[in-house]
């Protein structure tokens, strides 16, 4: 897996990053969301400049000109319910590319122990194109595997991409022996572990309770 871990260099991204972690600032949804989307953007145009492009000429009101555009078709996938600020951040900038959604969540057994439920998807075949997986927290790693899984037999992607905010040390080397060896994970900050509930530390809390509200707990 290449990981691309962006937070790395100082920009703009970690004022977004912090605002999410900002217990005073995250209680205010609308800009918890926004902050969300904001970095989805951030991850999506650095991802932009590594897919393949084509040369087309575009006919202006006074003549033509030779751009270069992107060759392949992508589907976003996003996780839901989390998932769904980072998704309109990556639409933002593609917004041509087709959208498929999935749900998972922890169905938990005992107070620590939890099992991840995929129960709806809704996708086009996704033979031959590039696949967004975009989930904001990235904590054991299950989420992002379990919905890849059922996936398989929509199609054989040309090219896998993975959208996280943040993410665990414990959970990022999980996925790498789940994934193709030319996956990318694209990831705004990691942290370095993972506390007894399976919640990242010091992450940001439950992110779709922070954008849409507490949930009630199967």
């Amino acid at each position: 897996m290449i990981i691309h871990h962006l937070g790395e260099k100082p920009s703009i991204l970690n004022q977004f990053i912090a605002e999410l972690r900002d217990v005073k600032v995250q209680k205010d949804r609308m800009r918890f969301r926004k902050n969300l989307e904001r970095i989805g953007e951030v991850l999506c145009y650095e991802m932009s400049k590594t897919i393949d492009y084509q040369s087309e000429n575009i006919a202006t009101p006074l003549g033509e000109k030779e751009v270069l555009l992107p060759k392949d078709e992508i589907v976003i996938c996003s996780i839901l319910r989390a998932g769904l600020a980072l998704h309109q951040g990556l639409i933002n900038f593609f917004d041509c590319a087709d959208n498929a959604f999935i749900s998972a969540y922890r169905k938990h057994t005992s107070e620590t122990e939890f099992d991840i439920s995929v129960e709806y998807l809704a996708s086009p075949s996704l033979e031959g194109k590039i696949l967004f997986l975009a989930d904001p927290m990235l904590a054991t790693g299950r989420s992002f595997v379990n919905v890849y899984e059922a996936l398989d037999g929509l199609g054989k992607p040309k090219q896998v991409h993975l959208f996280a905010v943040i993410g665990a040390e414990q959970g990022i080397e999980y996925v790498k022996d789940k994934f193709p060896e030319d996956t990318h994970l694209w990831i705004a900050t990691i942290d370095p572990k993972l506390n007894e509930k399976g919640y990242i530390v010091p992450g940001l809390g439950d992110a779709g309770d922070l954008a849409f509200g507490d949930k009630m707990q199967q």
